[in-house]
């Protein structure tokens, strides 16, 4: 009996050992991942000067911006959770803790919205780079023009802290990917022409975060923070919005209640898509009409 014992206890230690080795493993995995440095030829994107083009960046600003930074930009609390870590949104303005003061160059602004690195080369914590990597020179360079012009706003947010289970968790591919792993880091990306269009649509959806929300094929998905379970709506013509016209489409958007008199879930940031014109609206509608008729997402 005492050699069963023996034997048990070894297999025991053996299990243990390769469970701490597999978990050490993760963690140096996910650490590195963070530590990675990146480098991108520059892309020499010209940042305008003038009214109309800053005028457009302020209004690009709004849509996809302030949800994360703040209708000041000046960031606050993003993520936070005991046992993961904190991530806190940028500070963009020039004031104290702000990034204005950090990024000295156009180049750095552009390496940070289209490629998700630092002036470093180090990754950021910043998801909308999965979208705000598609965005066209021009579109890039106006929101980078408007956010030069912002008030400084002192503000120090905290540093990034991801915890030793966040670490073990992003080797394991449980938490999502750092941007800067899969972006496709285009140089120079354009834009289909402004107007009512099923192409100009499919960009707004494809830069204004909607993907990582509702999946590629927008029809439903598993919330990207892992720390809120939520399957988000179908928005395919098989989903709810099928039934909609254009005009309840754009109601919904600006009021944040559907046809069916349902407030919109809390973490759909309704209330900055409500500042897009009612030709993006409806571009919108359009391209989201114009997808196959897809089942909802499901587990």
């Amino acid at each position: 009996m005492k050699k069963v014992f023996k034997w048990i206890g070894i297999v025991l230690g053996a299990l243990v050992g390769l469970l701490l080795i597999a978990i050490l493993s993760l963690y140096f995995i996910g650490n590195a991942s963070l530590n990675k440095t990146y480098d991108f030829a520059p892309s020499n994107i010209v940042i305008p000067s003038d009214a109309e083009s800053i005028a457009f960046g302020k209004h690009r600003s709004e849509t996809l911006c302030e949800s994360c930074h703040g209708d000041n930009l000046a960031g606050g609390k993003f993520f936070e959770d005991e046992m993961l870590g904190t991530l806190d949104a940028a500070n963009l303005t020039t004031g104290e803790g702000g990034i204005g003061r950090e990024y000295t160059s156009d180049e750095d602004y552009v390496r940070a919205i289209r490629h998700g690195i630092d002036p470093r080369g180090k990754p950021i914590f910043m998801p909308a780079v999965t979208s705000t990597s598609h965005l066209s020179d021009q579109d890039l360079g106006a929101i980078i023009a408007y956010i030069k012009t912002i008030p400084p706003v002192d503000n120090v947010t905290r540093e990034k802290n991801l915890k030793p289970l966040g670490k073990i968790l992003m080797g394991a591919g449980m938490f999502p990917k750092l941007p800067a792993s899969v972006v496709n880091h285009e140089i120079h990306v354009t834009a289909p022409e402004r107007g009512v269009s099923v192409a100009y649509g499919d960009y707004l959806v494809s830069t204004n975060d909607c993907r990582e929300c509702h999946g590629q094929e927008m029809a439903g998905a598993e919330y990207p923070d892992p720390t809120i379970y939520l399957i988000t709506p179908n928005l395919t013509p098989g989903g709810e919005v099928g039934f909609w016209s254009e005009e309840d489409f754009i109601n919904t958007i600006r009021t944040g209640v559907t046809p069916g008199d349902h407030q919109l879930n809390e973490h759909m940031p309704w209330e900055t898509y409500k500042l897009f014109t009612d030709d993006e609206l409806k571009a919108i509608y359009m391209y989201l009409q114009s997808l196959p008729k897809l089942p909802q997402y499901t587990e």
